[in-house]
């Protein structure tokens, strides 16, 4: 029987596993573990693919949202609106940056922010704007840059599922005042641990960053402000800049794939494939499929070998973590019915035509012909 993982990454360094050797070693012989001129190169690389002036590499993706917001001057009682359609960190990063989480629902086509709801969530308080590019679609930006332009408002793009994804032209991280990404080892640009960046345009911001990943360090030993250990380690900057050389290419395979689960699954109702904005491009770190009775087809799933994830069973405004700020069933009524009908399918570059026609398959017989008890 054909198993077909969720996530490969073995198959994807199999074919790197030359370059990746010898840009480890480059760091042992160099001695350049923690920071320094690894990293530094890989910033300089990223900003490029960016399209931004600067990137400043930190220790994952949760720091980079935290320092950036911090660079942006959000603190206490400070409001920052976002959505509840994201993993936990967007939240915590608000949280502990000081401020407090003001949540929107989503567009109930792109999974993204829906700018129009801006609006209502606004205070005296609101600072600055979180839009999440989920499952790697990026948000509607005009619009949103258009209202924080009219209230004053800091905008730090949360791309850690888009990679290269584009709107009309502009690369996520491009266009807000920050944005702020995610290298786990599972992304479309995953590090070999856990690692992070801060692209931006502003050089206020960069400098920021670099003192306050830092310790507060303007140079060594003197230290300007309270700051945090939050670098880049030196192995982390040199994998990136590996694999960000097959970075286009696999996003290229993910569309393919994408595009071939769409043709499999497009003519049958009790399905919702991914829907993408004329003006975007994908880059489907997720394959998010909206079903009924997922609990069944998941059961399915694992007794023919199929991976597959749930993004995310719970909304953040939903966890009990954020239980005091009084949110609950029904706040987000979009938000909410997506995450009991969210399933991700196998996604990722390695991927054979085979394994999408298995997966499609099976999950076509589930909806269709039913799950025998």
């Amino acid at each position: 029987m054909m198993k077909v993982p969720f996530l490969n990454l073995s198959a994807q360094h199999a074919p790197l596993r030359g370059e990746l050797d010898r840009a480890i070693a480059a760091v042992i012989d160099n001695d350049a573990f923690a920071g320094g001129p690894f990293v530094a190169e890989f910033e300089k690389q990223f900003a490029s693919f960016c399209g931004t002036n600067h990137t400043m590499g930190v220790s994952n993706g949760t720091d980079a949202l935290w320092l950036a917001l911090l660079a942006c001057g959000i603190g206490a009682g400070d409001d920052v609106i976002t959505v509840p359609s994201t993993f936990m960190a967007t939240a915590e990063a608000i949280t502990y940056s000081g401020a407090t989480p003001v949540f929107v629902d989503i567009d109930e086509e792109t999974y993204t922010m829906d700018p129009h709801r801006l609006e209502q969530a606004l205070t005296s308080r609101t600072k600055a704007v979180i839009p999440v590019h989920l499952f790697g679609q990026m948000a509607d930006m005009d619009p949103i840059m258009e209202f924080a332009r009219a209230h004053d408002l800091t905008v730090i793009e949360d791309a850690a599922q888009a990679h290269g994804a584009e709107y009309k032209g502009r690369r996520a991280g491009s266009i807000g005042h920050a944005g702020c990404f995610s290298f786990y080892p599972g992304k479309n640009l995953g590090a070999f641990g856990e690692a992070g960046a801060v692209v931006s345009n502003d050089v206020g911001i960069r400098d920021r960053i670099r003192v306050l990943r830092d310790h507060g360090q303007a140079r060594k030993y003197h230290h300007t402000e309270i700051g945090w250990n939050c670098r880049m380690d030196g192995i982390q900057g040199a994998v990136l800049s590996v694999k960000l050389r097959h970075l286009e290419r696999g996003n290229q395979l993910r569309r393919a794939h994408a595009a071939h689960y769409e043709r499999l699954l497009r003519a049958i109702d009790e399905i919702q494939t991914p829907r993408v904005k004329t003006h975007a491009k994908h880059v489907f770190h997720v394959y998010a499929v909206r079903i009924q009775r997922r609990d069944e087809v998941i059961r399915v799933f694992e007794e023919n070998g199929i991976g597959f994830g749930v993004h995310y069973p719970i909304p953040v405004h939903l966890q009990e973590a954020y239980a005091r700020l009084g949110y609950g069933e029904g706040s987000f009524p979009i938000a909410e019915r997506l995450a009991q009908e969210f399933l991700s399918l196998p996604m990722y570059p390695e991927l054979t035509s085979e394994q999408v026609q298995l997966v499609a398959e099976t999950l076509k017989e589930c909806v269709v012909e039913g799950v025998p008890a």
